[in-house]
């Protein structure tokens, strides 16, 4: 009797151990070239704000998480064939997107700006465009933006794999200038030897239509995972990890209103 008292025990305590231990890992897509949100060390390794992020909100939800690098343009036709679960790569929240994925709440919110020569004189109508040649990154907002927006102006729009690859041009003045978060292009490109004799020109685009709400999180359609996350972006907002974070690579609120 003893025996089957111990035995019946035994399999209550193994029945009750957290169910997270035996769930697959969450595989997370990123795309590793779009500093200070996320790049590559040079061991390898990826850093930046989003990649702190992500392993804070799976800390959270006690879940093993595995990062799968993959170009931007190529995450969501990836996260609907089941190759990820789940995009953390500095999206936004669009309209668009949303036909598409499901998103969560937003985990950070910034501007879109044009950086050019600097000097480089360019009004709200952006009439200064014309004949100009604007990187963008491609399967991006301000791809989209770019086109819908400024070509129509008589800009020239170059979409290019990173922004990476668009900061080589720049400088080597094959192109005039680019788009992209006002974040990015400061720690990314400003802010570095390459960046040199280059600045932030004409107004802050903040068109919702185009922008969108935020950037979040984006799951498959229907996904129980986006409530999860949510919950942990509330939680890692609540208890400091968020600001600790954050405090890391920038010095301002980079959540926004």
């Amino acid at each position: 009797m003893n025996k089957l008292v111990l035995l019946g025990a035994l399999a209550l305590s193994v029945l009750s151990l957290p169910t997270f231990a035996d769930e697959k890992p969450v595989k997370i897509g990123i795309e590793a070239a779009y500093p200070p949100f996320a790049s590559k060390a040079p061991d390898g390794s990826i850093v930046g704000f989003d990649y702190d992020i992500g392993n804070a909100l799976c800390e959270e939800m006690k879940v093993k998480c595995v990062w799968v690098e993959q170009e931007f343009d190529g995450l969501i036709p990836a996260l609907k064939v089941r190759k990820i679960d789940a995009i953390l790569s500095s999206m936004s929240i669009t309209e668009d997107r949303k036909k598409s994925v499901d998103f969560t709440n937003k985990y950070y919110n910034t501007p879109a700006r044009l950086v050019m020569k600097a000097g480089t004189q360019v009004s709200d109508g952006l009439a200064e465009l014309k004949g100009k040649n604007i990187g963008v990154q491609r399967g991006s907002i301000h791809e989209r933006f770019a086109r819908e927006v400024l070509a129509p102006l008589g800009a020239e729009i170059k979409p290019y794999g990173s922004q990476n690859e668009i900061y080589l041009d720049v400088s080597a003045g094959r192109l005039d200038g680019t788009v992209a978060d006002a974040t990015l292009l400061d720690d990314g490109f400003l802010k570095t030897d390459a960046g040199k004799g280059f600045a932030f020109v004409g107004p802050a685009f903040t068109d919702v239509n185009y922008f969108g709400d935020g950037v979040g999180i984006a799951v498959r359609k229907g996904d129980a995972l986006k409530d999860k996350i949510n919950s942990a972006i509330a939680a890692i907002r609540e208890n400091g990890k968020y600001k600790q974070i954050q405090d890391k690579y920038f010095a301002f609120d980079i959540y926004g209103k």
